[in-house]
Formats: structure tokens, C-alpha cells, sequence
């Protein structure tokens, strides 16, 4: 099976290396020297990993028989595949690969269905599952801890508990008018009590 594990950006000095936006958890492991990776598009590759280091907090790579700038910038965009046994896990327990969650039944903790993960993004700060719901709209959802309680492989299902207004645009806004209300009650009754 085949996984991205990360899109190459712009080219990093005059020697070929570049800047890479990592998409795995296990960068040590896919993007290691010696590493032979497909490409999307893949008229770029397959490309193998000569060289990685980090600078400044961002991953650079070198492949073979890239050797200028130019030859780095021609490879902007292009996403670097692994190929992966489908049976193989990550490892640690809480971590899971893309593949594993993709298609999961989205529930909430009463067991009320919310619908199905049909993508994942990357994003800087966090990851959030694409949910198609029945209706066919989409609600996207933080895979935090605080929301994603429950990974369920065997049942094949992820259970969320949901802040206001996340599954549900009336409730946010419902609850702001309450809380707008209530606000503006309580600040009557105090300037009573000044007089």
C-alpha cells in the first residue's frame, strides 16, 4: 500500500537540497538516507534520499542526481510516496496511520452516528477528519484528544464528543443568544442593586 509521506517545497540554497513538509509520524523512518520514494506526479521519480538534516526547524533533503537549485525547484510540489505493508502498525498505540482511519463510522458517545471520515488533512497546528454526514454536507473535525475520544479499529468507528456548535450551527447559535440574554439581564439587575 502506498502512503504520502510528505510534499517537497522550495528549493533550499544552491546544492539541491530542499525544504520538505513531512506528512508522517515517522519521518526517521520514511525519509532516511537511502530511502527510495515514488512521486505524485511520477514522471519526477522514483527519487532516492541522499542526504536530510534539519535547519530551522524545517526538514531539508537532497536526492540523488539533484545538484542545483534548478533541479530542486522542478520538484516543488511533488509529493514523495512510501510504499507500506498494510498489515504494519505505528508504534505506539495512539497513533495511526491514514489508511487505518479513512472510511471509520463517526459516532457520538450516545452512539448517534455523525457520518464518515472520507479525508484527513495535515494542517500545522492540528489534523481534522472530513466527515461526510448522511445529508451529504461535510463537518470537519479536530482529531484531538479533547473530541476524538475513541478510536475503534475492530468496530471500525470513531467516537466524538463535540463542543457546541461543532456537529450542529443552531446550537452555536442558539446558545450565544442565550448567553447574550442572559448577559444583558444580569447587568440590569446589577446597576439596580448600585442605586
Amino acid at each position: 500500500m502506498q502512503l504520502v509521506v510528505a510534499r517537497i517545497g522550495r528549493a533550499h540554497g544552491i546544492k539541491g537540497e530542499v525544504t520538505v513538509e513531512v506528512r508522517t509520524d515517522e519521518p526517521e523512518l520514511r525519509l532516511a538516507p537511502g530511502a527510495v520514494l515514488a512521486t505524485d506526479p511520477a514522471s519526477a521519480g522514483p527519487l532516492t534520499i541522499e542526504t536530510g538534516r534539519v535547519h530551522s526547524g524545517r526538514l531539508l533533503l537532497r536526492f540523488e542526481g539533484v545538484r542545483d537549485r534548478n533541479g530542486a525547484e522542478a520538484l516543488r510540489n511533488t509529493l514523495l510516496i512510501a510504499e507500506v505493508d498494510p498489515a504494519e502498525l505505528p508504534d505506539e498505540p495512539d497513533e495511526y496511520y491514514d489508511h487505518q482511519l479513512m472510511d471509520l463510522d463517526v459516532v457520538l458517545a450516545d452512539g448517534t452516528e455523525v457520518g464518515r471520515i472520507t479525508e484527513i488533512l495535515h494542517l500545522p497546528s492540528q489534523d481534522l477528519f472530513i466527515v461526510e454526514r448522511p445529508d451529504g454536507s461535510e463537518v470537519m473535525v479536530p482529531f484531538v484528544e479533547e473530541i476524538v475520544t475513541e478510536i475503534d479499529l475492530a468496530e471500525q468507528k470513531a467516537v466524538i464528543v463535540p463542543p457546541p456548535g461543532l456537529i450542529d450551527d443552531r446550537a452555536e447559535i442558539a446558545s450565544s443568544r442565550e448567553a447574550d440574554t442572559g448577559a444583558g439581564a444580569d447587568a440590569e439587575d446589577d446597576s439596580e442593586d448600585g442605586n
